[in-house]
């Protein structure tokens, strides 16, 4: 896989030299996007996911490319793994600065046919494990004394629910929210600054795959006008309409990264519990 490069150098816009950063679910797709930036910004970026094969490659890219980086694959879902390796990867990098939680789960399933089982799988993902990451992550932040920064993945459907069969995972990222709102009154006496981002649909090799249909299917899904296909760009999921809807253009992995940018990880003049919309592709 070889990124492209034809994004403005995020080190022209921010410097993160020196910080260390975990991304959840960041073995492709927007959480890959994610960690390229900040990595590219001079950060040493931890990527955690439950698909070793393309979470080692993905880390092996970053290398390859001069940056430094490690992966560690977690369940996010599950309590102690959890524990254990954000333990180890503090370790490995020296510290903790950046935490973003973007591991989620995106079934489509009509309520009439939702069985127990899907229920505890998305709110266990999309839910439990960011509540998981974010205690142990600022544990860390507050025993190192000097604040730090978490950034939820919310959604567009967790302000616009836009389809039937995705009542859970909207749920689960309305739930993001308010959980981000209250996270940030609770650690902000430690100077850590919680803040939610909301992406609009953007196809990527997670969604495509966890959506039956596939991506016509996510298309509908999302509320689309016209169906938001993928092209295959060096490994990486780059999604463009196939109509003329200006709401509906190019759009890559990476498109959530300028909320990234405008949180401005560092920059302590802004504060916590915002929740910012980037609806690249929506109809509202």
């Amino acid at each position: 896989m070889t990124f492209e490069k034809k994004l403005v150098p995020i080190h022209e816009l921010i410097n993160l030299t020196g910080k260390k950063a975990l991304v959840t679910g960041g073995a492709m797709g927007i959480g890959l996007a994610i960690a390229r930036r900040l990595a590219e910004a001079g950060a040493a970026v931890a990527i955690i996911d439950l698909n070793e094969e393309k979470g080692q490659k993905a880390v092996q890219n970053l290398k390859d490319t001069g940056y430094q980086a490690f992966f560690f694959k977690c369940d996010v879902s599950q309590e102690q793994e959890v524990s254990h390796t954000v333990s180890t990867a503090v370790t490995a990098m020296g510290g903790l600065d950046i935490l973003v939680n973007n591991a989620g789960v995106f079934p489509l399933t009509p309520l009439n046919q939702l069985k127990a089982d899907d229920i505890e799988k998305v709110i266990s993902v999309n839910l439990k494990g960011l509540l998981y990451m974010t205690r142990e992550g600022s544990r860390r932040m507050i025993e190192q004394k000097h604040g730090g920064c978490i950034i939820n993945l919310a959604s567009i459907d967790s302000i616009h629910p836009a389809h039937k069969g995705m009542s859970v995972y909207d749920a689960s990222k309305g739930a993001v929210l308010t959980l981000t709102k209250s996270l940030a009154k609770e650690l902000g006496p430690d100077n850590i600054r919680v803040n939610a981002i909301a992406p609009g649909g953007i196809l990527t090799e997670g969604s495509i795959s966890q959506t039956r249909g596939g991506g016509e299917q996510f298309g509908r899904a999302a509320g689309r006008r016209r169906t938001v296909w993928p092209r295959r760009t060096e490994g990486v999921y780059v999604p463009y309409s196939t109509g003329q809807d200006g709401h509906c253009g190019r759009r890559r992995p990476g498109s959530p990264v300028p909320g990234i940018r405008f949180i401005q990880l560092h920059d302590r003049k802004y504060g916590g519990g915002g929740r910012r919309l980037f609806d690249f592709m929506s109809r509202y």
